[in-house]
């Protein structure tokens, strides 16, 4: 039954191709709850048995995730503070919280932005507080294209090198999800420490 469904996956990527991988992404980038291992990790495999190219898919994939991001940016824009100062309350989202994170993500919106991208359930999150606080759009969307970037490329070269073994796949998945969010937390903890000794 898990094979079929893996095998149907698979299936469905190589018939969609790039464009499919861009859509996939784009959703998974976004609100909807897409998860990019099943347009990354099969198009790594389908890359190892040369039906894709394997720099082209993660560029795809990588488009396809900072499309979904400023889609969202923009969605915060024009709909975000005023959404959610009125139904915040229903939430425990005070406005004095919304202006809290509209001031950090102006001091640290770069950082909070590329970590956010390698944090499983987040990254589809992280561009509203963004769009909030109206972060420059130029640094995030390079922030944004470089946590994606690194996390498509993961996926597809887990898929590119064990892609055939479902096992592994979970296995290389789960631990590198765990050494990427170790690792984030000693960046962010020494970023935080250099921030407040040049303040």
């Amino acid at each position: 039954m898990l094979a079929d469904l893996i095998k149907f996956i698979v299936d469905v990527v190589a018939d969609w191709g790039y464009t499919g991988i861009f859509v996939m992404m784009f959703l998974e980038s976004s609100f909807f709850p897409f998860p990019s291992e099943v347009a990354m990790i099969p198009a790594g495999y389908l890359a190892s048995i040369g039906k894709m190219n394997l720099f082209v898919a993660i560029v795809t994939g990588t488009a396809g995730s900072l499309a979904g991001a400023l889609f969202n940016y923009y969605l915060a824009v024009r709909f975000g503070r005023g959404f959610l100062i009125r139904y915040g309350r229903y939430f425990f989202i005070t406005e004095e919280t919304i202006d809290k994170v509209e001031k950090f993500f102006r001091s640290h919106g770069h950082i909070s932005t590329f970590s956010g991208r390698l944090i499983p359930a987040v990254r589809q999150y992280i561009s509203f507080p963004a769009g909030l606080a109206r972060m420059n759009l130029k640094e995030f969307a390079f922030y944004t294209a470089l946590g994606a970037g690194i996390w498509a490329t993961i996926l597809a070269l887990i898929g590119y090198f064990v892609g055939k073994n479902e096992a592994l796949v979970h296995q290389y998945t789960r631990e590198i999800t765990i050494i990427l969010i170790i690792t984030l937390a000693v960046g962010i903890s020494i970023y935080i420490k250099k921030h407040k000794k040049t303040n």
